[in-house]
Parts: C-alpha cells; sequence; structure tokens
C-alpha cells in the first residue's frame, strides 16, 4: 500500500512521520474518512468542506483543497480495491513538546486501505460516557480519538459494532463514528447538531433525502424506539436488531428499508452530491 506523506506517495517502509508531530504528541489535528468504490471517491466536495472547517475550529490554516485532491487521486491509483476506507489527516506538523503549536507548517497525510461491505443490520451498546456538547471540540471531526477508542472496544466485548453516547444533559447524542437515528410512529428522528454530535456527511444527506426530523431526544428513546438505524461513511443507512439487551426483531424495519433505499440510489445517482 503506497500512501501520501507531506508532498508525494511513499511507501509503506518509507512513509514516515515525526515523533514530534502534533497530531501524535497531543492530538492536534483533524481527518475525514471517504468512502472509495472501485476507484470513486463519494461526497468528496462535501468531506473537504469538513475538514476545512474543522481546521478551522482547531487554528490550523485552512488545507490547499487542490494539493488534498492531488493526493487523493494519486493514492486510489496507487491503491486499487473494489471498496477502501481513505483516510486524509491534516495535523499541526512538527512542534515542540507541550500545546504550544509549532511554526513548520501543517502535515497531510493520506492513505487507503481495502474494507469489508457492511451487514443490513448491526448490534450497538449505550456507554455511561457523556459527550459534552459545550466543548472546544465539539462539531469538529479532531484526530483526539481516545474516548471513541475505549468505548468501541466495549462495544465489542459486548459482540456490538457501535457504542452510542448521550450528552451531559441525558440526551441523546451519537456513536463513536456515526450518527444515529430512531422512528416514533413512523416518523425519522435524529438528535440535533446542537447536541454535540458530529455534523456527519451521511447523516446530512439522509436528513435531506428522507426528510427525518432533527429533535432533542432522551437516551432512553432507545428503549421503545420502533426502529433505530445508524449512518456512517461506510455504514450508509445501517439498522440496529440490538441495543443492549433489548431485541429489534424484524429488523430492518419497513421505515428504515425504506431510507436505505432512498440513500442507495440517491448515492448511485450522484457520486458528489
Amino acid at each position: 500500500m503506497r500512501m501520501w506523506v507531506d508532498g508525494g506517495l511513499r511507501d509503506p517502509d518509507d512513509a514516515r512521520v515525526s515523533v514530534l508531530d502534533h497530531g501524535l504528541t497531543v492530538g492536534d489535528g483533524v481527518f475525514e474518512t471517504v468512502k472509495v468504490t472501485e476507484g470513486r471517491t463519494f461526497a468528496l466536495t462535501r468531506h473537504l468542506g469538513r475538514l476545512t472547517r474543522s481546521a478551522r475550529g482547531l487554528g490550523l490554516p485552512d488545507p490547499d483543497v487542490d494539493e488534498v485532491r492531488r493526493a487523493v487521486a494519486a493514492v486510489i491509483e496507487a491503491n486499487p480495491v473494489p471498496l477502501g476506507r481513505l483516510r486524509i489527516t491534516y495535523t499541526g506538523g512538527v512542534s515542540p513538546l507541550g500545546s504550544d503549536r509549532g511554526d513548520t507548517g501543517p502535515g497531510l497525510f493520506v492513505a487507503l486501505g481495502e474494507a469489508a461491505p457492511r451487514p443490513d443490520s448491526t448490534a450497538v451498546i449505550t456507554v455511561p460516557w457523556t459527550r459534552n456538547e459545550r466543548g472546544a471540540l465539539t462539531g469538529f471531526k479532531t484526530t483526539s480519538y481516545a474516548e471513541n477508542v475505549v468505548a468501541l472496544a466495549r462495544a465489542h466485548e459486548r459482540a456490538a459494532s457501535e457504542a452510542l453516547f448521550p450528552n451531559t444533559v441525558g440526551r441523546l447524542c451519537e456513536g463513536t463514528g456515526s450518527n444515529v437515528f430512531v422512528v416514533l410512529d413512523g416518523e425519522i428522528h435524529t438528535p440535533p447538531l446542537s447536541s454535540g454530535c458530529l455534523p456527519g456527511i451521511t447523516r446530512a444527506l439522509t436528513v435531506e433525502w428522507t426528510g427525518a426530523r432533527e429533535t432533542e431526544l432522551p437516551q432512553d428513546v432507545l428503549e421503545r424506539a420502533d426502529e433505530i438505524f445508524l449512518t456512517s461513511t461506510l455504514r450508509d443507512v445501517q439498522a440496529v436488531h440490538r441495543v443492549d439487551g433489548r431485541e429489534l426483531p424484524g429488523a430492518p424495519g419497513p421505515v428504515t428499508s425504506e431510507a436505505m433505499r432512498i440513500f442507495g440510489e440517491r448515492a448511485a445517482d450522484d457520486l458528489d452530491p
């Protein structure tokens, strides 16, 4: 696998990042994950827009979007896969130890790995830890992901693929790498961005294409929702058949199935919506 490291393609043995890169030492970086199918990216323009917004949120200079596009194209050409997870990482660059940022300029890294198609439904758990809807990084896709690593490991211990967080006031928020939707009396609802959830690209498209409502939801809505589904770059729309000890037989249900159909058709019609 060849990857892009600060200006060019590198073989794995030569793809080196400084141990003083701020993205490593303090998590001072942002990233995007883009789906690649048979060499074609999905919603790349939206992803690059969010990359820029996240960089601004951290006080990083705007990424050179043209350079990022060149890097993406080069990495995809060098690594043909039927279905891939493309990772764009943009960091504060080489900096002194500590929180102060250096003056060497940001780092840009792009890598592509093969991904497996997701099943139509999955199991999730809830966790007791909270998302801070008022935090300095809320709404930005940063490399500070250790909290998600811990929560996802707990999910895997319980034969689930995702963990769902409440926010600090007990409202339903998001998963470690997904947004969550619930169906109540035939209507689709998802937490608003004010809940502290990430403004997911697939989430935004699902809201736009299905007419889902953004609604403040208590965490215990998961105990009574008729249907539940997740959205993310590689999940697209994925039904939930179990939440903690609660089974949702027949998942995907009729509303989720329709959302899956709509998303699949619209995404196939336009690769850069």
